[in-house]
Parts: structure tokens; C-alpha cells; sequence
């Protein structure tokens, strides 16, 4: 893939949609492309967080550890980014990701995701969006798992 169709991919990434043509292509050039095999780990829950990781092809799934083993809280998709909560907060890996398919991610240092959010302002209110979304997502899993589990154990 050439840097002009990472270019592309990026601009079609809600969170990078407003920023101009050249600072995309430096964040490109600047990040790391990465591939990973099915089932291969991009990152293990209560790892430091040091990237947020962009997928430009395949899938990964958003696995979280619990006492009956990993659940799968969500499946991040084409366009999307994933390990920014770490790198934002400042805490440990909340979820370990596992490559569903074939996985093709841009990785972006912590040092150069923060140099786009002080640079572009706008885009802090994307990741918020995208971060309220998650969370209501993930706790209306979690609360179905909570409510199966609830049924196993009357049984």
C-alpha cells in the first residue's frame, strides 16, 4: 500500500476526517503498519498502553477477562481505532484485541495521537463520541452477560 492510499484510508476514519491532506500523510509516514495472522494478540489487557492502533483491513475482537474466562465485548472493524483508552487515561490495557481475519493496522505512537489532539481539537470531541458509544455498548453486554449468568445459576 502505497503512503497516497494510507492517505485515503485515514480520511475516511471519522476521527481523522477534518484534518488536512499533508498532516495525514505525515501521521502515516510517521506510524508503524503492522500485520497480524488469525487469532494473533495486537495487545493483552493490563499491558502499558504506548499506541492506539487504526485498522486499515480485517477485524479484531475486544476480548475482557472474567472469572468465567475472556468475553467478547465488541468487534472493531475497517476504520476503526482501538488501545487509545490506555494511552488516554494513562492506566493499563482495559481489553486484550485477537485478530478475527487477517489483520492490517496503522499503529500510532502515544507521543504522535497527542500531538493530533492538541494540533486538532476537533478531534477530542470524535474520540468522546466514540468513547460514549463503546461504553454503552460494552455495558449493555455486559449486562446481558450478568443477566445469562444470573439464569445459569438459578438452573
Amino acid at each position: 500500500m502505497s503512503l497516497q492510499e494510507e492517505v485515503d484510508l485515514l480520511r475516511r476514519v471519522p476521527l481523522f476526517a477534518k484534518i488536512e491532506p499533508a498532516k495525514l500523510k505525515l501521521l502515516a509516514f510517521t506510524s508503524e503498519r503492522l500485520v497480524f495472522a488469525p487469532n494473533d494478540v495486537v495487545f493483552e489487557q493490563g499491558q502499558q498502553g504506548d499506541a492506539a492502533y487504526l485498522v486499515l483491513r480485517g477485524s479484531a475482537d475486544v476480548l475482557v477477562d472474567t472469572p468465567d474466562g475472556q468475553l467478547n465485548v465488541a468487534t472493531i472493524q475497517e476504520h476503526e481505532i482501538v488501545g487509545e483508552i490506555a494511552i488516554l487515561c494513562d492506566v493499563p490495557r482495559t481489553a486484550t484485541v485477537r485478530a478475527a481475519a487477517e489483520l492490517e493496522t496503522l499503529r500510532i505512537s502515544k507521543e504522535r495521537f497527542f500531538g493530533l489532539i492538541e494540533e486538532f481539537p476537533e478531534m477530542a470531541v470524535e474520540i468522546m463520541r466514540e468513547l460514549a458509544h463503546r461504553l454503552e455498548v460494552t455495558t449493555g453486554r455486559l449486562r446481558e452477560a450478568h443477566a445469562a449468568a444470573g439464569t445459569h445459576s438459578a438452573q
